[in-house]
């Protein structure tokens, strides 16, 4: 997190000369923008639950994507992340104020408001690869690890390898 995540920081070390240990300015950008890196996981065939494609400033378009596809749902701040500005609606009467308290923390917290919406996945297993390159090619991953012990959406275990799955899955994730 913090200055590891942020593009302008990144790019302020490279009009200085200093070399920046991390993702590159673009990934930074692209990554940092949770629509636009659901957008590229769906061009590279990632599987993905249904959500919206664009950040979402008002309330009514979330109640478009609830009305299309139900309960529950999960908003997310568009930008940022540490569980800022994530809110779960399990009743439609809830999706207004869920939103706009989502949007407001989102604000508060990145300096944007933008949210978007994806159905809900209740008791999922949340497990991620590290992977580490040199920027000549060279790349490896630090195997899986499930991080799905978490509060408000934070995670506070790392738990590697994610021994729950089968072997098979384990080999596929990577």
């Amino acid at each position: 997190g913090f200055l590891s995540e942020s593009a302008e920081f990144a790019q302020a070390c490279a009009d200085n000369g200093i070399t920046f240990v991390g993702p590159s300015v673009e990934n930074l950008v692209t990554f940092g923008d949770k629509t636009k890196a659901r957008e590229l996981a769906i061009k590279s065939g990632v599987s993905v639950v249904p959500g919206t494609t664009e950040p979402l400033t008002t309330a009514d378009a979330a109640i478009e994507f609830v009305e299309k596809y139900g309960l529950p749902v999960i908003i997310k701040a568009a930008k940022g992340g540490g569980g800022k500005g994530m809110r779960v609606v399990r009743k439609k009467e809830d999706l207004v104020s869920l939103f706009n308290a989502a949007s407001s923390e989102a604000l508060a917290s990145f300096g944007d408001g933008g949210c978007f919406v994806e159905r809900f996945v209740t008791d999922a297993k949340h497990v991620e690869v590290q992977v580490i390159g040199d920027g000549k090619g060279n790349v490896v991953h630090l195997w899986e690890r499930d991080c799905s012990v978490q509060r408000r959406h934070q995670k506070i275990v790392e738990i590697a390898p994610a021994c729950h799955h089968p072997m098979e899955v384990r080999q596929a994730v990577l």
